[in-house]
């Protein structure tokens, strides 16, 4: 296995209300296609007609424990993969929008969506409490950093994981539609991988609510693939020399002078 180059597969789905179903669909999707690691969009437990609401949420919501989660760390421990998925996770009385990364049966980072969409008439403050902690683990020689969908607009929260390690930001998402929304979307893409000098898989949702348009952006904030509004899975190839090359002759992180940016 080369180090070198992770083989990713981003799975762009719409996801029903019914979290079972959209459970088993995510375990036929690990069956079907070979990749070192996949990725699934935002609100893998699903979405109803009407939107989230804090009823649907808590209804669904399960600790880690549960049957959503360990279903799917079963199957990377059978398949022998690596796997980013989205659940409600219930901690106590607290609802976290959260991401995983599981491998070979067993979770690699845990993260709690920090920037939670207070924004563009939407309120998911109500449904769920902001996490506090990066999430970063490391895959076949790459340092993975978990975001979700709205943090995408916050750099700060990407260059602190830039200055821990990471060189490959994996964002499942679920963008909603709106006036300019896809315009925003790749903007923020390409703009987090380029000023880091690392790799953004961003995984979104398609119709009904989101836009689709799922984006693996290049340290040169290039294009690597993007693809349309329908549900489609696609396979791409990173290599961690794009990191290094950029990395050197653009030396972003090593020129970064955070300690005199507090003092301001």
């Amino acid at each position: 296995m080369d180090i070198m180059k992770l083989v990713i597969a981003c799975h762009q789905l719409s996801f029903s209300s019914n979290k079972y179903e959209n459970l088993n669909r995510i375990l036929s999707v690990l069956e079907e296609t070979e990749a070192q690691l996949h990725v699934f969009p935002e609100y893998s437990m699903g979405t109803p007609p009407s939107g989230l609401t804090p009823i649907f949420v808590k209804e669904n919501a399960e600790c880690l424990e549960g049957k959503f989660v360990n279903k799917i760390l079963e199957k990377t421990r059978e398949q022998g993969l690596a796997a980013v998925f989205t659940t409600f996770l219930k901690e106590g009385e607290w609802f976290f929008n959260a991401a995983i990364l599981a491998e070979k049966g067993r979770i690699k980072a845990l993260y709690k969506k920090i920037h939670l969409f207070d924004a563009l008439g939407h309120n998911e403050s109500e449904l769920f409490s902001s996490g506090n902690n990066l999430a970063l683990a490391e895959v076949n020689g790459f340092m993975v950093g978990l975001a979700v969908c709205f943090d995408l607009r916050f750099p700060e929260l990407f260059r602190a994981m830039a200055y821990k390690g990471v060189d490959l930001f994996i964002v499942p998402s679920a963008w909603y539609k709106g006036k300019y929304k896809l315009e925003q979307w790749r903007v923020l893409v390409m703009a987090r991988a380029h000023e880091n000098g690392a790799y953004v898989v961003a995984v979104d949702q398609t119709n009904p609510f989101c836009i689709g348009h799922s984006i693996v952006a290049s340290p040169w904030a290039t294009v690597l693939k993007e693809v349309g509004e329908i549900e489609t899975s696609f396979i791409i190839e990173l290599d961690h020399k794009q990191i290094k090359e950029a990395r050197k002759l653009i030396p972003i992180l090593a020129l970064s002078k955070p300690e005199l940016y507090r003092d301001f």
